[in-house]
């Protein structure tokens, strides 16, 4: 049998593109505790005077979220945003039709664009295109960002919000490919009402940036001919594609499981593709980037929900989309944050969906404390080590094959040069489940450069979760597991174990 191995080059002119800190972004949609009961909760101990919880704010703050995406996900096709804004007590309830729960309409555009400036983070507003269309979207980017003397800036200012929220990012609606979808259409639809929607927002503020909606999944029958038609519509007026994806061990096959980072990244290289024919197609100067804007693992509540949703339905917050993540979740969560960052010239915006939770890193007790899920870890990690170039690392690996998949990497690895900072870091997922693999790292144009610190998270059990008690999933600092010769770094990586790999100047 072929020995384990790893192979990385460093070389600061090998260097896949300055990453655009909003890859490490995130996702809020008013489904189930999100907002309610999760960043919002008036009677909570840590409630500010605007009813936000500050211990939900410390954790997201520290994760340093740069951009997160409201109000939704399905939930936005069925939003009226005129019932969220102005006084609390004359805002109506709704049927929410997504998730069928009740909307008490609480916390709205002002209200999130507030909670946005205190997690010192940007807002990603997505606007109604199922039940609704032009004059609502563009009344809403009105009101959000038109200074002063027309009908809903003004609107915005007799709500006491005298300055603009000046939110630049916006998503032409959501998974508009989904049967699923309140106000589903067919490509064509799509792709002209988007078209038609981004030119008459651009011209209220020609600085925004629009988002348009790609498939829900590699799975969707008309995919990937819906990224063909919707950009052949719609190529001109916009700047985004969004790509949706998440995964699952639904096989109880860990080795399989590890490996479905390689479909994210097949689903990313798809998605270029498109766009590039489309562009040689229509003889055009820009590039369309993608806006991965939502990711994760998605699979352990599924049952609970689709039973509270039939049986229970439309009460206020309920709880939904729980999933308690375990550690081999983590493991793969930080795979896919590689995979983001190996696209990062592309790539140029991803939010983890969602933030808190609902399929989240950051959990809530209703009388108790917030804490951090497994996948808090890797995120947090990426998001504060990941600043700065992504560098081409030539990565060369032994291989295995799982159920789906062949030709696997046994070691993934991808690493971020900080060249402001003067630090270099690696991060890398050893997925062989028995064997530690040694990674050697050639620092060839870092000589100067030296371990500053080796973070692991590693446990024995792939289904261990933490919780609100004990946390029993968490990183460690190590401190004989490298060593290194000149330029030559040897890093020995544990069996199934994230790793960032930090080096600084000396």
């Amino acid at each position: 049998m072929e020995k384990k191995f790893a192979r990385i080059t460093l070389d600061r002119d090998f260097q896949i593109s300055r990453i655009d800190k909003r890859i490490y972004g995130s996702f809020i949609e008013h489904l189930g505790r999100a907002v309610y009961g999760g960043i919002y909760q008036p009677d909570h101990p840590s409630a500010d005077e605007e009813g936000f919880r500050r211990d939900v704010l410390d954790l997201v703050r520290e994760i340093g979220v740069p951009i997160v995406r409201y109000p939704g996900g399905n939930f936005v096709s069925n939003f009226y945003w005129e019932d969220s804004v102005g006084p609390v007590a004359e805002r109506p309830r709704r049927l929410e039709l997504a998730w069928r729960s009740t909307e008490p309409n609480l916390v709205g555009v002002n209200e999130f664009a507030s909670w946005a400036k205190k997690a010192d983070t940007d807002v990603m507003m997505a606007v109604n295109l199922g039940t609704r269309g032009i004059e609502a979207a563009c009344n809403l980017l009105e009101y959000c960002n038109h200074p002063s003397g027309t009908k809903y800036s003004d609107l915005r200012i007799s709500h006491g919000i005298k300055e603009p929220h000046n939110i630049k990012t916006w998503c032409l609606g959501n998974e508009m490919d989904g049967p699923w979808q309140t106000g589903h259409k067919t490509a064509t639809e799509y792709g002209r009402l988007a078209d038609e929607t981004a030119k008459a927002m651009r011209q209220i503020d020609p600085s925004v940036e629009l988002v348009v909606c790609g498939s829900s999944n590699t799975g969707m029958d008309t995919y990937p001919q819906w990224e063909a038609t919707v950009l052949e519509e719609a190529y001109d007026a916009v700047d985004f594609i969004s790509l949706h994806t998440y995964y699952g061990n639904r096989l109880n096959d860990t080795a399989n499981f590890l490996a479905q980072s390689a479909d994210m990244d097949h689903f990313i290289k798809t998605v270029i593709s498109t766009c590039d024919f489309v562009k040689a197609k229509k003889r055009a100067k820009k590039d369309i980037m993608l806006s991965f804007d939502e990711w994760n693992v998605w699979f352990h509540a599924n049952a609970e929900d689709d039973d509270t949703m039939k049986n229970r339905p439309w009460s206020v917050a309920p709880h939904l989309l729980e999933d308690k993540y375990d550690f081999e979740d983590a493991l793969l969560v930080g795979l896919m944050l590689i995979t983001l960052l190996k696209h990062s010239d592309r790539v140029r915006m991803a939010c983890l969906a969602q933030l808190v939770n609902v399929i989240a890193p950051i959990m809530t007790e209703e009388n108790g404390p917030a804490w951090k899920q497994t996948i808090f870890y890797p995120y947090l990690h990426a998001s504060k080590y990941g600043r700065g170039i992504a560098l081409d690392t030539a990565l060369r690996s032994s291989r295995h094959d799982t159920q789906a998949f062949t030709d696997v990497t046994d070691v993934d690895s991808v690493a971020v040069w900080n060249d402001e900072a003067e630090e270099l870091t690696v991060f890398a997922v050893n997925r062989d489940l028995q064997d530690s693999i040694t990674l050697e790292s050639d620092l060839r144009s870092f000589p100067e450069y030296r371990l500053a610190e080796h973070i692991v998270l590693e446990h024995d059990d792939f289904f261990a979760t933490n919780s609100a008690q004990r946390q029993t999933v968490l990183p460690k600092t190590v401190t004989d597991r490298s060593e290194q010769d000149g330029c030559i770094l040897k890093t020995r990586l544990a069996p199934a174990s994230w790793n960032v790999i930090r080096l600084k100047k000396a």
